[in-house]
């Protein structure tokens, strides 16, 4: 009886069975030694000496212990640009985002989404980095303001005055009757 990982990959369409033939899934590469950067970091949250004393160390900063880990592969991510360090050139993706998201639909058909390297079109990605980096609209931080039309930006003072004439419209009506009924009432008051 053939292994699950071939019985399987008997059920995959052509498509991603090339795909896989050229980047294995690093759950189906042989056993490769691990780096020191894929083994995460935990630092004690008190110092040895006091329990209840606040930790001097921590973990590094630069990569945050909620992050999960990504193992590194063989190659290049195929779905993601590259830089050649040595002629300073950017190299495209080898699958454009068209493709990367017929990629992910089929994988997503054979139950093989994990098996993907990372890219933006898998689901929840979208999701994930809208809650990361927040709404990107100018003016929706704190203490900003959206610019806005010349009518929004003028309506708060436009109704303020008018609410004061409206408050003060009694006394006008007052004044208004005893100047004569419009008779010496001038057009513009000073």
């Amino acid at each position: 009886m053939p292994p699950p990982a071939v019985q399987l990959a008997e059920t995959l369409p052509p498509r991603l069975l090339r795909f896989f033939q050229r980047f294995p899934p690093p759950a189906l590469t042989p056993n490769r030694p691990v780096k020191p950067s894929q083994i995460p970091v935990v630092a004690s949250t008190t110092s040895s000496a006091d329990p209840n004393a606040p930790a001097l160390e921590s973990a590094t900063p630069e990569a945050p212990l909620s992050a999960p880990v990504e193992p590194e592969l063989p190659y290049h991510n195929p779905f993601q640009p590259r830089k050649n360090y040595r002629t300073g050139k950017w190299h495209g993706p080898v699958y454009g985002l068209r493709q990367q998201a017929d990629l992910v639909k089929v994988a997503q058909k054979y139950g093989v989404l994990d098996l993907l390297p990372y890219t933006i079109k898998k689901p929840g990605e979208k999701e994930k980095r809208r809650i990361e980096r927040g709404l990107m609209v100018k003016g929706t931080g704190v203490g900003q303001k959206v610019k806005g039309k010349l009518w929004e930006r003028t309506l708060k003072g436009r109704l303020d005055k008018r609410r004061e004439a409206m408050l003060n419209m009694p006394a006008l009506i007052q004044e208004w009757k005893q100047k004569g009924h419009g008779r010496g009432w001038k057009k513009w008051p000073k």
